[in-house]
């Protein structure tokens, strides 16, 4: 078993196994892993490169105990909190994005699921939205029924958000009001309705390298093709408040091993890449990064979006291109 030859295994059809990503995580040949998974990205999805934004359209007072979360109505911490924000302001969210050239613009709200009150206002927001920006319109609300996914299809949302967040076998340490089945009975009603999906997690929670490889391998066997990679950004007043953060290897490593795991994926740079040097996000993006969420995030700080797009252009990528899976 080499790098070389399982790279050519997954450039000819065949995802990397649990095996084989250990052995990959485990080589001390680092340049040589992160060069086979840019050939893996440029062989298996050329230079396209997906763009989306996403607006934090209600916030705190969340029902569930996620010890990461900032908006989790457990902890004390300094997360502003307000009901879900008008039409008016997600609108010129929408426009603003559309405006700049993001592919595409997410709704986010926060708790357990979106009332019934505030869908069927969310769907009124998306309608408006549609009718006045070309953007690509994205839900993240939470564990919905299949009447509630269906009316916001039905509005116009194409893509729906469901973060599994971490392996199966540790998310239970992490969170105990809801389960990854109950995120997966979810993910796997907006694929029958006709949504795509967007499903990764967090990287940094005390998870373990083989955490994160069973992590990657669940999302390829769910066949997700749209993967956010978090880095964690601990929040004062959660229980993740002291985490030390990992290494630049580390982190580089499991970029490199989601590619191998997950080649016809859109691997998502997402909450926490504003904390690392941009030397350090051009080797994310050579390593098997080729998408991004820009402008601001839910509670933390993102990156600028002109800045970001001159990044993505001088790695190679190509904004303009049709990124739809």
């Amino acid at each position: 078993m080499t790098i070389e030859s399982i790279k050519e295994q997954v450039i000819g059809g065949k995802p990397a196994n649990e095996e084989q990503a250990v052995f990959l995580t485990e080589c001390p040949d680092k340049e040589s892993l992160y060069q086979a998974a840019h050939e893996i990205t440029c062989a298996c999805m050329g230079n396209k490169f997906d763009t989306c934004s996403i607006i934090n359209a209600k916030s705190g007072n969340c029902s569930e105990d996620c010890k990461w979360c900032a908006q989790s109505s457990f902890y004390k911490t300094n997360v502003e909190l307000y009901p879900l924000l008008p039409l008016e302001e997600c609108l010129r969210h929408a426009l603003r994005n559309d405006q700049q050239g993001i592919r595409r613009f997410a709704l986010v709200t926060s708790g357990k699921k979106v009332t019934r009150k505030d869908l069927e206002k969310i769907v009124g927001i998306i309608k408006e939205i549609k009718k006045r920006t070309g953007i690509h319109c994205c839900a993240s609300m939470g564990l919905l029924r299949e009447e509630e996914l269906q009316a916001l299809f039905d509005a116009g949302v194409e893509n729906y958000h469901c973060n599994i967040e971490t392996a199966p076998s540790y998310f239970g340490k992490l969170c105990t009001t809801h389960t990854t089945l109950q995120k997966m009975e979810t993910i796997n009603m907006a694929r029958k309705i006709g949504f795509r999906i967007c499903s990764g997690g967090i990287i940094g929670m005390g998870e373990t390298m083989k955490q994160r490889i069973e992590m990657a391998v669940f999302l390829q066997k769910a066949g997700i093709l749209s993967i956010p990679l978090n880095i964690l950004h601990p929040i004062p007043g959660t229980p993740l408040e002291d985490t030390a953060p990992l290494s630049e290897e580390e982190l580089l490593i499991t970029v490199a091993m989601f590619r191998f795991t997950n080649p016809k994926a859109f691997l998502r740079f997402s909450g926490g890449r504003a904390r690392l040097s941009e030397a350090l996000q051009k080797k994310f993006l050579f390593a098997g990064i080729n998408s991004a969420i820009t402008g601001d995030l839910l509670t933390t700080a993102g990156c600028s979006t002109e800045k970001d797009f001159s990044m993505f252009k001088d790695a190679g990528y190509d904004i303009s291109v049709n990124t739809d899976w």
